[in-house]
């Protein structure tokens, strides 16, 4: 049975045995909840796995406001967690501002590379790596010449998932047109799949027949509305083929699963420095399972593990957002 505790409200207060959670890790999830179906559900995934494989337990909190970042931190470094695990490039301030308060405890963050903080262990993904990849399937999948891509929250790291998937749709066909909109500016754009159901039938009616989700719990609602209106979605993060069996065409894997339990089963011996993982790594890539089978042909399957060797052997430039704050091949 896995065994978590949970540090619940602004006021929160943890019921722990004394002693018990001497060296247990913790896992702050973003806003949008554990069971958000991508990147959160994907780092419960990999914390419950350690947790089954050890028999250990781990503290954790679904951060309901901005305001708990920094509060959760503290408490369970107070608590004697450790490591402390975070989820988001919002825990980038709140870590800068925490961390050195407790040298002793390892902390570490998903989605951010650019602190300056010893005892921080930041894990990146080259999240265009893969989005290229899945870009690629949706060009050869589209009918209409016209796909698109809904985002969640207006930032450099989405931007970073559109450009990639750009890039690739048009390595495929260069006359494509590409449809993208973002959900919103502030984080409850993590969690509207009413909206992300509006954008995707906005893109249908401009006429996308493939559509790619990197949205987190939008990102359900795009998938839905897709699949009620006959035409294919592309999840992120966890494998999410399997919410709309041959709906889906394919989902971005970005292994935040693997991240966070190799974090764990390291615990306090962690590695602490920027770690980026890519297609090189098994970082990033594509999903292929039972309910997508139908819907990839050889020849699609064969066209894009083509180009992922390219990428890794460095024979495919995929250029980053990050690059410059710019897209070669999309506009924002």
């Amino acid at each position: 049975m896995t065994l978590t505790k949970s540090l619940m409200g602004a006021a929160a207060t943890m019921a722990l045995t004394a002693g018990a959670a001497l060296a247990d890790p913790a896992l702050i999830f973003d806003l949008g909840g554990k069971f958000d179906k991508s990147f959160n559900e994907a780092a419960f995934a990999g914390a419950t796995k350690w947790a089954e494989e050890t028999g250990g337990s781990f503290l954790e909190i679904e951060l309901q406001s901005e305001a708990q970042r920094e509060q959760a931190l503290r408490r369970f470094a107070e608590a004697g967690a450790n490591p402390v695990i975070t989820m988001g490039f919002a825990m980038a301030d709140p870590l800068s501002t925490v961390a050195p308060d407790y040298p002793d405890t390892k902390f570490v963050v998903i989605d951010v590379s650019w602190l300056d903080v010893a005892n921080l262990r930041q894990v990146a993904f080259a999240e265009h790596e893969g989005s290229y990849l899945v870009g690629m399937m949706a060009a050869l999948a589209s009918e209409t010449g016209t796909v698109g891509f809904v985002g969640g929250m207006d930032v450099p790291l989405i931007r970073h998932f559109g450009c990639g998937y750009a890039q690739g749709a048009k390595a495929v066909n260069p006359d494509i047109n590409i449809v993208a909109n973002m959900t919103g500016t502030t984080p409850a754009a993590w969690n509207d799949p009413v909206k992300g159901s509006e954008l995707t039938k906005a893109q249908i009616s401009q006429g996308a027949d493939v559509i790619y989700a990197a949205a987190g719990g939008t990102g359900v609602g795009v998938l839905q509305t897709a699949a009620d209106e006959g035409i294919l979605s592309i999840g992120v993060d966890s494998n999410q083929n399997h919410l709309h069996p041959g709906k889906v065409l394919t989902s971005m894997l970005k292994r935040v699963d693997v991240a966070v339990y190799d974090a764990m089963k390291a615990g306090t011996d962690v590695e602490t420095g920027v770690f980026t993982l890519g297609l090189s790594e098994n970082g990033v890539g594509y999903a292929l399972d039972e309910n997508n089978a139908d819907l990839v042909t050889d020849e699609m399957k064969a066209t894009v593990d083509e180009a992922r060797q390219k990428i890794i052997d460095g024979e495919i430039d995929v250029v980053s957002y990050y690059e410059n704050d710019t897209c070669p091949a999309l506009s924002f």
